[in-house]
């Protein structure tokens, strides 16, 4: 669990995992990055209530995304699921979460809904719907809502691994892009039937404060992420997203303009796992030579 100046939401969030839902030989790892408000005081407090939990304190602040790794980094088990300090688990949700992941064999199990609250969990304003039940890269960059959307789910630690972690220079975007990550690594990510959890609204959140006030940058910023994996797009569509209007605007419309991943000529699929082992440099060598080509014939052509 990530914390930051969430003294208000933090006891609660706890109370979920630990009164409804910790069992034994869990371990519950809470990083507060540096908060500035009274988040020590009250880890402090709830740690004399549950003794189970470990605090880790941040020295500096370094963002949502190192905070998460930091309790990856020291957590024991191969299975994590990750809260964040405003949200709230149901009773005896996450112990059908791990059957769920294992009975599918997947890497990522996510719950199916996202039940938005403000004052009480009773009483959820609206849900997000995450799906389709095997959820794909396509549908990730088709634009549909996705677990890495919200970031509240159950993972392996070897997906972790597989990721690179979370990256800590998207800001708020820290979630989306690991889920992301996972799928690129050819992960397999599932959602389970009926289930969920509650997301609080009504304050300032850690994606409020940085990803929307700063919509126009979230399309810019991600191409920092995405062109570790240029080679997987269509040539086409990296035009687009590079373009004049879509590095500000990709990711926002991708409902309505799907960023489609790249198929070999003559291959019925995307590349194989053999192409994709291949070193980066030798992509961008590949890269290089065919649009050195396609100029060529062009030219000839003319």
């Amino acid at each position: 669990m990530p914390a930051y100046n969430c003294a208000a939401t933090i006891a609660e969030s706890v109370a979920s995992i630990m009164d409804a839902n910790f069992s034994e030989g869990d371990e519950l790892i809470i990083v507060n990055d540096c908060s500035t408000d009274d988040t020590a005081g009250v880890l402090q407090t709830i740690s004399l209530q549950y003794p189970q939990i470990r605090i880790i304190h941040h020295v500096h602040n370094k963002g949502g995304g190192a905070a998460r790794n930091t309790a990856v980094e020291n957590a024991r088990h191969a299975l994590l699921f990750c809260l964040d300090a405003d949200n709230v688990l149901e009773k005896n949700s996450i112990r059908p979460l791990v059957r769920f992941l294992q009975a599918e064999q997947a890497d990522i199990a996510s719950f199916a809904e996202l039940k938005y609250f403000s004052d009480s969990t009773a009483a959820p304003d609206e849900s997000w719907f995450f799906g389709p039940q095997h959820f794909t890269l396509q549908h990730l960059l088709a634009g549909k809502l996705s677990p890495g959307a919200s970031g509240n789910y159950l993972f392996t630690k070897d997906s972790w691994q597989k990721a690179k972690g979370y990256s800590e220079d998207l800001g708020a975007l820290d979630t989306w892009s690991f889920g992301f990550k996972q799928l690129m690594e050819g992960c397999k990510m599932v959602v389970m039937p009926g289930s969920y959890y509650f997301h609080r609204r009504g304050h300032q959140s850690y994606y409020i404060r940085d990803a929307w006030s700063k919509r126009r940058s979230v399309s810019l910023r991600l191409i920092k992420l995405i062109i570790n994996y240029i080679d997987r797009f269509e040539p086409g569509d990296v035009d687009y997203i590079f373009s004049a209007r879509g590095r500000y605007t990709w990711f926002d419309r991708l409902e309505k303009r799907p960023i489609r991943l790249a198929v070999r000529p003559g291959a019925d699929a995307v590349w194989s796992d053999h192409e994709l082992k291949k070193s980066p440099l030798t992509l961008f060598k590949e890269k290089v030579s065919y649009y050195t080509r396609r100029l060529k014939q062009k030219y000839k052509r003319s």
